[in-house]
């Protein structure tokens, strides 16, 4: 690190649990963030922030006038815009010594895989069932910790997969892609501004804490937030031993 990155980073460095090791394997590392909505928003905010030295923002949306109410990487000069344009040039204002690619598309197949496989991990932040089962299923191929959120209304959820670690569960696990599942989306239930915030930064601290080995995450937990009643729930999961996405890939 040179001086200005040990002054940038220094209430980082000053932390026991990151150090200067710590923060030196953030700016090493490149997190890959689907979605620039409610939850990519602050998640990416922070993760250039506190030095992740290469990000991937994928959105395949345009920034739209009520997006603005929770979607704080975007302003109202960004109407009509793509939000991974949009939000490639607000981290460059947090911190231009940041790599951003921005991928204004919806990732899938084989482009997804590809850029899965270069990423040292995968934050999903989208907002419907059918990317969040693609990106599980490349997360657990190429064995990519994958830190998932969601909110809607005013309940939020957040979970680490890392198929590295033991017994762990993988998305597919929760939420198995052959069943019905009741998707809800914030264009029709709503969702409360501060909610995806609390979500997105949980994300961000999750995945510098994975990057930087510090602490224990989330992993074969699964977090519940009523942000009406200001609490939370922490539910533990096991891996599904019938599994048709993770079964047989423990290490």
């Amino acid at each position: 690190m040179n001086d200005n990155q040990l002054l940038r980073y220094s209430r980082h460095i000053l932390l026991t649990e990151m150090g200067i090791e710590g923060q030196e394997k953030l700016l090493a590392a490149h997190a890959l963030v689907i979605g620039a909505g409610g939850l990519g928003s602050p998640a990416a905010m922070y993760l250039a922030s506190g030095g992740v030295g290469r990000i991937t923002l994928a959105d395949g949306d345009s920034v739209d006038l009520t997006n603005l109410q929770r979607q704080i990487l975007h302003t109202t000069a960004a109407v009509g815009r793509a939000k991974a344009y949009s939000g490639k040039d607000t981290l460059a204002e947090i911190n231009p010594e940041v790599e951003v690619a921005a991928i204004p598309e919806r990732l899938e197949g084989e482009r997804l895989a590809r850029i899965v496989a270069s990423a040292d991990i995968v934050l999903d932040c989208s907002d419907n069932f059918a990317t969040r089962h693609a990106v599980n299923r490349a997360c657990v191929k190429y064995r990519k910790p994958l830190v998932s959120g969601a909110s809607v209304r005013f309940d939020g959820q957040v979970s680490v997969f890392d198929l590295r670690q033991g017994e762990a569960p993988c998305y597919n696990c929760l939420f198995p892609e052959d069943t019905e599942t009741e998707e809800t989306r914030c264009a029709v239930m709503g969702v409360f501004a501060p909610l995806t915030g609390i979500i997105g930064a949980v994300q961000a601290a999750e995945t510098l804490k994975l990057l930087a080995g510090a602490g224990e995450s989330l992993n074969g937990r699964l977090l519940l937030f009523d942000c009406l009643r200001m609490e939370w729930r922490s539910i533990r999961l096991s891996k599904d031993p019938a599994c048709k996405v993770c079964s047989g890939s423990s290490p």
